[in-house]
């Protein structure tokens, strides 16, 4: 039986070499993944706990023809300036270590793909990638139920964690995409969503494509000093 403080266990070994070895992938190689790949990250990323045990994220699981349709069309409408309103409301300004930390993996991801920061033109279109998928052979949708509240999203956030966690244990690359949200009544018409579903952010999934650059391209932790405060007296 393993005792809390055994911190040399192999779950726990495990677990950690998973976090670590994580990254957000940004180019993938074209081939689709196995089905039952696919179903093993989704059967994972269920067992996601929940308020109340709501499993309040529903998925929309794109791939193939489908996906590059959407991908073309949704691409088309960010280019053209369409509005942004998403249905979460994104960060209103990044302030002190925020800012600092949202700076750091801004001009380091650019950087690896020889943007300077300077280069705001050619930044722009590198961002637009984000409503092309990034050319990954799947995508994932998450939405959830708007009378669920916002600790749907947190619930959310912990169905996404996990599926990532889960797609790198078995070797698959992925990265979380809340610009997807930005544009949440495009995404309702084209697949038709019931108007109470409010779009969370998606995921771009497959094989990473290892010779590209931008997959060399890895962000930084903070210490728990740094979010922790111990309060025990």
């Amino acid at each position: 039986m393993t005792r809390p403080n055994d911190h040399d266990n192999d779950d726990f070994a495990a677990l950690n070499r998973i976090l670590n070895e994580r990254y957000s992938c940004r180019a993938f190689r074209p081939e689709p993944l196995p089905r039952q790949t696919i179903e093993a990250m989704l059967t994972t990323a269920q067992r996601t706990a929940s308020w109340c045990n709501s499993q309040s994220w529903q998925v929309l699981l794109l791939g193939g023809a489908a996906l590059e349709r959407f991908a073309e069309a949704l691409y088309q409408h960010a280019s053209s300036g369409g509005p942004v309103v998403p249905d979460f409301d994104f960060p209103s300004v990044y302030e002190g270590v925020y800012r600092d930390r949202r700076r750091e993996c801004g001009f380091a991801l650019y950087q690896s793909i020889g943007i300077g920061r300077d280069d705001r033109e050619v930044a722009q279109l590198q961002m637009l990638e984000n409503f092309r998928f990034f050319h990954a052979p799947h995508a994932a949708i998450i939405t959830t139920n708007v009378k669920l509240g916002p600790y749907a999203a947190v619930d959310c956030g912990g169905y996404v964690a996990n599926f990532l966690n889960a797609a790198q244990a078995l070797g698959v690359g992925a990265v979380p995409q809340a610009a997807i949200a930005s544009h949440p009544d495009f995404i309702r018409r084209h697949f038709a969503l019931d108007d109470s579903q409010r779009v969370v952010c998606a995921i771009s999934f497959g094989f990473a494509d290892a010779s590209h650059a931008i997959n060399g391209f890895r962000t930084t932790r903070a210490g728990t000093s740094d979010a922790v405060r111990w309060i025990e007296a």
